[in-house]
């Protein structure tokens, strides 16, 4: 694993919201809930949909797909809403000064 540096912490949308970008090559989900910031695979398993196009539930910490409303635990990548029933890559994520860094395989 490698940390790499995925975003600048200012490019972070509000809470509620996902970043899509891509790091090391991997597109990756940034979002932040509660000031700690969250990073995960940016593809539902469901149906390879990107989960930077669907919204954050801060209060219980799930990520839903826009396409067929397939929800994750970003903490765990367990899936907590069908049609999905295979999880999603999670990453660590850190602030790093100005940088939001993701630990990578």
């Amino acid at each position: 694993m490698a940390w790499i540096r995925a975003a600048a912490l200012s490019e972070l949308p509000a809470e509620g919201a996902v970043l899509g970008v891509e790091a090391g090559g991997r597109r990756v989900a940034l979002a932040l809930v509660d000031g700690e910031v969250y990073a995960f695979a940016d593809n539902c398993t469901h149906r390879d949909f990107p989960l930077s196009l669907g919204e954050v539930d801060a209060e219980t910490c799930t990520v839903t797909c826009e396409w067929h409303g397939a929800a994750f635990d970003i903490r765990t990548g367990d899936p907590t809403c069908g049609p999905a029933f295979r999880p999603i890559a999670v990453f660590a994520a850190r602030v790093d000064g100005s940088d939001v860094m993701v630990d990578l395989p």
